[in-house]
């Protein structure tokens, strides 16, 4: 079973979407599936420097924009499945094409691991995740070789393989994340709970 996993690394509730699924698939038990992960940029006008994260989103959402509405239920949200949301520490909006392309060049096996690594340093302990810098040490950190990965992201690897992403969303008609397309059959939008994920697992082995 493949799933296609389109998110964005700022995204609070892509973080909650597949820390459902890795539940899921622990209760469905089995082989474990095979997960891409697909780019999504929720602003792709978000300068490479990055953007002052409170005024950013303030001027997007309007004054239920703060730590005691919105992001309080995110942060709620967060910890019934497990997570800590800490956005207090969060200074910066970054642009995350260059973590996504980062994503696109590392082998399968540390993909999973590297997402959760960026999720948890943005959204655990504030770190710009749009610093190239920091992104290396986010990878060595999770076992990748930094200085490869520098090497192969100044060749330009990686930007083809986030477009088709981007013209895959768009094709499909993805406009906003977390989304699943599991089994190349079903679509899953937003952080659905484990049940939901359970349901779709059923359906597909009823039609097999």
């Amino acid at each position: 079973m493949r799933i296609d996993i389109f998110q964005d690394m700022v995204c609070p509730w892509c973080r909650i979407g597949k820390t459902n699924l890795y539940r899921a698939l622990e209760m469905r038990g089995g082989e474990p599936p095979e997960l891409r992960w697909r780019a999504f940029m929720l602003d792709p006008s978000v300068p490479e420097e990055g953007l002052p994260f409170m005024r950013t989103m303030q001027q997007k959402y309007g004054e239920q924009f703060s730590h005691e509405g919105m992001l309080g239920r995110v942060t709620e949200a967060g910890r019934s499945v497990g997570l800590t949301f800490d956005f207090r520490k969060v200074e910066y909006m970054p642009n995350t094409r260059l973590s996504h392309r980062m994503t696109a060049i590392a082998p399968d096996e540390f993909k999973a691991p590297l997402v959760d690594a960026i999720h948890r340093a943005y959204f655990e302990e504030g770190r710009n995740i749009g610093d190239r810098a920091v992104l290396m040490r986010i990878a060595e950190e999770t076992g990748l070789d930094a200085n490869d990965l520098a090497d192969r992201l100044d060749r330009g690897e990686g930007e083809a393989e986030i477009e088709e992403d981007f013209e895959m969303a768009k094709r499909i008609g993805i406009t906003g994340v977390p989304f699943f397309i599991i089994g190349r059959k079903f679509g899953l939008s937003g952080a659905q709970p484990p049940e939901a994920f359970l349901n779709v697992f059923r359906r597909l082995e009823e039609q097999a």
